[in-house]
């Protein structure tokens, strides 16, 4: 990723994300039923590296898979490169854990930049107080082996109904996670940044008591004097 791009998405909101996405004909991008387990951190951005799991089958899921160096889950804790996120299919289940508080905690120390899961996390209050973003849809106690099987990793994808290949451009913060096709991640966090320079003008004047007709969009040239007047005097 375009370092510059990277910078841009940590400081816009995924809602002003999917404003730009929509512009584009992209409807379906926001993560769904996923939160963050920390939302005090800064924005988490990165580059998608996928594991997708499918339903478990007991004669090929046994508790004794994690002996093999190279199950799915383990190598994808393994290989996520340090500044990705770690996206997982987990197909909406939260029945069973994705992954837990150690393999977190590994992702963490190996320099990733977050970790999303549609399923849930079991150790989610140890992995709220790492201060590494985390997204998942609940808790979940039970281990993954007994719903989910890890299949594959760092291929295409299901997440919270969005579909994410590996590469994509992923942002979370606060409020959830969004996707963003790589071939358009810079044109996209250029525009989200000039977007929330003006609803940040926006939401100034809407506080001080101002109406939105004419102001937001800004139809009327009033506003959009104001607005360049406010910009410049803030350097933005």
């Amino acid at each position: 990723m375009n370092p510059q791009t990277r910078e841009k998405l940590t400081k816009v909101s995924t809602a002003t994300l999917c404003t730009a996405l929509f512009k584009r004909g992209l409807r379906n991008q926001f993560i769904q039923n996923v939160h963050p387990l920390n939302p005090a951190l800064p924005n988490m951005v990165g580059e998608a590296f996928t594991l997708r799991y499918m339903p478990a089958r007991e004669d090929l899921n046994p508790i004794t898979v994690f002996n093999d160096r190279s199950h799915p889950q383990r190598q994808a804790v393994e290989q996520c490169p340090e500044g990705a996120v770690l996206l997982m299919d987990s197909r909406k289940d939260a029945r069973a854990a994705s992954a837990g508080g150690i393999l977190v905690s590994r992702l963490m120390k190996r320099g990733v930049a977050g970790v999303v899961t549609d399923g849930g996390f079991r150790d989610s209050p140890d992995i709220a107080k790492l201060g590494f973003p985390a997204y998942h849809q609940r808790p979940s106690a039970p281990t993954n082996l007994t719903l989910h099987q890890a299949i594959d990793i760092n291929v295409p994808i299901g997440c919270g109904d969005v579909a994410v290949w590996p590469g994509d451009v992923v942002v979370g913060d606060a409020e959830g996670v969004i996707v963003i096709p790589a071939d358009i991640a810079d044109e996209v966090a250029a525009e989200a940044t000039e977007m929330t320079v003006f609803e940040d003008f926006v939401q100034e004047k809407v506080l001080e008591g101002r109406s939105i007709l004419g102001l937001y969009p800004p139809t009327e040239e009033q506003s959009r004097t104001e607005f360049a007047a406010w910009r410049q005097a803030r350097g933005r």
